[in-house]
């Protein structure tokens, strides 16, 4: 949704922004073009592998300078800001959940169409936990509270159940051939993916992604200037409901102004190209 973050950030030459998960540089170097020539992006990603691939990307190009790029979680974004003399930005940009090179390319197991260990970590050098820990040692009770919270998945129980009795799951295609057998045939036939909603759960609790959200939404606003916007672009429910709620409750405080009544969604030629962004919702504010 590129045309539409840029629509409503609206760069202006001079103005520093923040990429709280600048992933393949999409919207960032979008954001340069427009504040040239001394305007800053503070591109910040979890994902040290991902960002290697960015520095490549920006090496020797006019972007090079004036985007400054930091391997950390965004649930760090004040400190972060403060370090790197953004204290006072002009827009806060998040684009949640994974990026295409993470189902593609990353080999650590977030697509269910692939046959990769059942990793699912951003960072590997950062974070223990895994997917692989959590399906093969967390209880049943654990497992589906899980499932239904973090995936809103109707089978959580039968899913949970059947983990644990196909235990020791080690690939993506184990996982995968564990929900088959713990749902029933109609599921398999949905637009869907039968096992979408159980790999969206792992994710989400691998990286404390719900947590996370929450503690830096308020931290985006706090390094904001009078007038600067915060874009979020969310692709389940459950972020889209803590970013929804966060804003109303800034809007009656007066403290920002909501300028997205309902969420704007990706265009039918952008989904046409990218299937994937078919549930996506930006929803903007500007701190007043």
């Amino acid at each position: 949704m590129k045309d539409e973050v840029l629509r409503f950030l609206d760069p202006k030459p001079g103005e520093d922004f923040v990429d709280c998960t600048v992933g393949e540089g999409g919207h960032a170097l979008a954001v340069l073009e427009q504040n040239k020539p001394h305007g800053r992006v503070l591109g910040i990603d979890f994902d040290p592998d991902i960002l290697k691939n960015l520095m490549l990307k920006v090496k020797n190009t006019g972007f090079e300078k004036r985007l400054i790029l930091v391997c950390d979680n965004f649930v760090n974004l004040e400190v972060i800001a403060k370090k790197c003399g953004f204290q006072r930005v002009y827009g806060v940009l998040f684009d949640l959940g994974l990026s295409s090179w993470h189902l593609e390319e990353s080999g650590r197991g977030f697509s269910f169409w692939k046959n990769e260990p059942l990793d699912m970590r951003y960072n590997p050098r950062q974070n223990t936990l895994t997917a692989a820990e959590i399906v093969n040692t967390w209880s049943l009770k654990d497992l589906e509270r899980v499932l239904r919270i973090y995936g809103e998945e109707r089978f959580a129980r039968q899913i949970a159940k059947e983990i644990v009795k196909s235990r020791l799951l080690r690939t993506t295609v184990d996982l995968v051939m564990a929900v088959e057998r713990a749902t029933p045939s109609w599921y398999h036939r949905r637009r869907i993916h039968f096992a979408t909603k159980t790999f969206q759960a792992l994710r989400i609790a691998v990286n404390n992604e719900l947590e996370n959200l929450e503690k830096a939404l308020p931290q985006a606003l706090d390094i904001l200037c009078s007038g600067g916007k915060l874009a979020v672009i969310a692709f389940h429910s459950l972020e889209d409901r803590i970013v929804k709620n966060f804003l109303k409750v800034k809007a009656k405080e007066g403290v920002m102004k909501i300028l997205t009544k309902k969420p704007v969604r990706p265009s039918r030629e952008e989904i046409a190209e990218n299937p994937r962004a078919r549930s996506a919702k930006l929803r903007v504010a500007v701190k007043v």
